[in-house]
């Protein structure tokens, strides 16, 4: 039986910022805090030799890069992001390209996360963008493909972390971005939720980023989500 998750390695803080303040931050956030983050905008500027220098000191790495194209692209970049010894890598959540993830990774100790839907949109972005369904459906058509190619993870707002679990499964792993404790800026998200109630929805990870590093106090922030994230369990 695995060992059950440190509220600790739950809370994944998202490093969404340039090199020299993502330094910076992890600096200040010490031993406060296990997991980051790295997507498009730190990956892009130094974020890759930086993943690769905190996955050798111990912590673990969350690549958010999306990944989706034809099938061998995606394999084989999946192939290259594995030798960084990151944990977790996204793509979306297509079935040819949740394939060419998997059959990337290969005996690596990287883990696929697929992405549902952004929790940016909501159904009128989903209709928007051609789809006859609401993004609830969406969320239950992609984790159930998903399941059947063996991706490890799904990442989809907490507010439909309960239907992944139905879709997917005991074993696969649930990541929510879009937290907010309560009285923080909602910012850009439209399906946000508390630390609390995203892990009493099933969730199994946490993605944090403006409330921690844009708090006074960063590390105290970090150190209360991983309380809540306690209390919650």
């Amino acid at each position: 039986m695995t060992a059950p998750l440190d509220p600790r390695d739950r809370l994944i803080v998202a490093l969404d910022t340039d090199i020299g303040s993502a330094e910076a931050a992890v600096a200040t956030l010490g031993e406060s805090v296990t997991f980051y983050k790295i997507g498009y905008q730190l990956g892009f500027a130094g974020g890759l030799a930086l993943a690769e220098r905190l996955a050798g000191e111990g912590k673990q790495v969350f690549l958010d890069f999306k990944l989706h194209d034809i099938g061998n692209t995606v394999e084989k970049g999946v192939a290259s992001l594995a030798r960084l010894g990151a944990a977790f890598v996204t793509v979306h959540a297509y079935p040819q390209t949740m394939r060419a993830a998997v059959a990337g990774r290969g005996e690596s100790g990287l883990r696929i996360l697929a992405v549902t839907a952004l929790t940016s949109y909501d159904d009128a972005d989903a209709a928007e963008a051609g789809y006859a369904f609401p993004v609830s459906e969406l969320v239950r058509m992609r984790a159930q493909q998903a399941r059947a190619f063996g991706v490890d993870g799904i990442v989809c707002s907490a507010a439909e972390a309960g239907l992944v679990r139905e879709m997917a499964g005991p074993t696969v792993s649930i990541v929510t971005p879009g937290i907010r404790s309560a009285g923080d800026e909602v910012g850009d998200q439209k399906r946000v939720v508390t630390p609390a109630d995203a892990i009493l929805a099933g969730a199994d990870y946490l993605v944090v980023g403006r409330p921690i590093l844009g708090a006074e106090d960063p590390r105290a922030a970090a150190e209360a989500i991983v309380a809540q994230i306690a209390n919650a369990l």
